[in-house]
């Protein structure tokens, strides 16, 4: 099989697997207890809480541990609004991954005004029209960083310095952003940010919460008033101490391994543009993330067009693994001005660095052939 749905999720790294082992063995201890067993579990847990932060730029003591990247996006935005009763309206784009547009359409059925900002054809929003949506009463702001299905990279620094001046909560849904691109915190004025430990070869069910610090933050689930009182629930040691190795990894991987990445990237698309006549790219004229590649091919559906590439061994997707059983066309494409058919004609191949040039060129060779079995009427050939 060669993997090339990294953006759904990404393969565990040994290095983070050996890491884990032992939370998973004798090394059971509950990080809040206080004799040795929870004493070595609390220190592992703050080690991790060390690599997460400095692969963020940011002081561990704002890290705050989750069980993934849905559940950090919501505690920011509904804890933004439990602390500040008086302000019920939000600020999103219409590009959001799901776990974002979900919640923020179960707002608005709750009494909450949501503004949703289009975007054009490189899928950015008018920065005019974003400053235009900062009102008195907003409670947040909560956008993608890197968009899930196209890459496409939005000016977050910019847009977070605005709503940090008008002294507007700044959520950053960094779920894809963070160790395949730089996330400098101290640089990058954002109130909030979320990210998932699985998007750069960690463990599922494991993602953080960065809340700056003298930000008054309710916190979303209530109990043992763990993580400082910001996340209750005995903590997840195993995943986290995975997560901590990931940053780690993925940090020193930056400089070196995500360029190879983008070469590796680049190089499919070019094959790609020369062995089919017609193909559309989709936010490439942009900044994007490295990884990440999304087109359609007219006139083949791309649910088809998946399934035979799965028969001959390659795994790539039509989106969003998240909301990849929905008959309808891309929510993010459609947002971004494509038609309906040729957003049910396209896939996203995203790459990690744990592929290489040859999976790329197998990728090709197979999606040559899917074409032509779909062509001959035969693709379970």
């Amino acid at each position: 099989m060669i993997y090339l749905d990294n953006n759904a999720t990404t393969p565990p790294d040994p290095l983070v697997r050996e890491a884990m082992l032992p939370y998973l063995g004798e090394k059971f201890g509950n990080p809040s207890s206080p004799h040795a067993f929870g004493r070595a579990a609390k220190a592992a847990v703050e080690r991790a809480r060390g690599q997460v932060g400095f692969l963020l730029g940011a002081p561990p003591d704002a890290v705050v541990f989750t069980g993934g990247g849905t559940e950090s996006i919501n505690t920011a935005v509904r804890g933004a609004l439990a602390a500040q009763p008086g302000k019920r309206h939000i600020v999103t784009t219409a590009i959001e991954h799901s776990a974002t547009k979900v919640l923020c359409e179960q707002l608005a059925r709750e009494g909450c005004e949501v503004t949703w900002l289009a975007v054009d054809q490189a899928g950015q929003p008018d920065q005019t029209d974003y400053l235009k949506s900062l009102r008195p009463d907003t409670a947040i702001v909560t956008v993608v960083w890197a968009n899930n299905e196209t890459g496409v990279l939005l000016p977050i620094e910019a847009m977070a310095r605005a709503a940090d001046e008008r002294r507007v909560v700044f959520h950053a849904d960094a779920v894809q952003a963070v160790g395949k691109i730089p996330v400098d915190l101290r640089k990058v004025p954002v109130h909030l940010l979320s990210a998932a430990a699985h998007k750069f070869h960690g463990p599922k069910g494991t993602g953080v919460l960065f809340v700056r610090p003298g930000l008054g933050l309710p916190p979303l689930i209530l109990g043992g008033d763990q993580e400082r009182g910001r996340r209750s629930g005995t903590e997840n040691v195993a995943g986290i101490v995975g997560m901590g190795a990931a940053a780690e990894l993925a940090g020193a991987a930056l400089e070196t391994g995500m360029p190879r990445v983008a070469a590796m990237r680049d190089a499919f698309e070019a094959g790609v543009r020369e062995r089919f006549a017609g193909v559309r790219f989709h936010g490439d004229q942009g900044p994007r993330l490295p990884n990440t590649s999304n087109f359609a091919l007219p006139g083949l559906p791309s649910r088809d067009l998946l399934a035979v590439l799965d028969h001959l061994g390659v795994a790539c997707s039509i989106g969003s693994a998240c909301s990849s059983g929905a008959p309808d066309a891309s929510h993010v494409l459609r947002a971004m001005g494509v038609l309906e058919e040729e957003a049910k004609s396209s896939l996203r191949f995203s790459f990690s660095r744990m592929n290489t040039p040859a999976d790329a060129g197998g990728a090709l060779s197979a999606l040559s052939e899917a074409i032509r079995r779909m062509a001959s009427g035969a693709p379970g050939d």
